[in-house]
């Protein structure tokens, strides 16, 4: 007999209503190709951050990589507040994903310090990379947050739409 995931104390992550607009969404779609390519450029650009500040080489590569990534991260998340629009009704912090855009400000804002700093020369070039390292660990974070809610809706869906999620949240 299957072993069925045990219920979560707390609100639905969506309702029936939201789950059918979130199901009908071109954003949707968007939102599951752009995040996988995000998640891709992150892996490569550590690397290639890390592999610049412990050998000195590759600057050029580590930099490009960083701006990719970031370019990534902006349209992740203007496509993600148009996705939560369509599906919520508002623009950012919709209640099941509040938390995920209180991180993901501060990852933005950390990459944009990242952009600011390249752009003016304001730190640095070990500096800058040290500061993209900053921006990747608060997105790891945000990332994780993501994982963990995309979990929790394939439970709901898996369960009739009837699973729960934390009330943390």
């Amino acid at each position: 007999m299957p072993q069925r995931p045990p219920a979560v104390v707390g609100r639905q992550l969506y309702t029936p209503e939201e789950r059918i607009r979130r199901d009908r969404s071109r954003w949707t779609v968007v939102q599951g190709v752009l995040a996988p390519l995000q998640l891709l450029a992150f892996l490569v650009s550590l690397w290639l951050v890390l592999s610049f500040l412990r050998t000195g080489d590759g600057a050029t590569a580590a930099t490009v990589s960083v701006i990719v990534k970031t370019g990534f991260l902006y349209a992740i998340m203007i496509t993600g507040a148009i996705w939560e629009k369509e599906v919520f009704g508002v623009w950012l912090f919709a209640r099941p994903f509040f938390w995920e855009d209180v991180v993901s400000m501060a990852v933005i804002a950390l990459h944009s310090a990242y952009l600011y700093a390249f752009l003016t020369d304001a730190l640095d070039l070990r500096e800058q990379m040290l500061l993209a390292l900053v921006a990747y660990a608060t997105y790891a974070i945000n990332a994780s947050q993501f994982f963990y809610k995309l979990m929790l809706a394939r439970r709901e869906s898996d369960a009739g739409g009837h699973a729960k999620w934390a009330a943390s949240t």
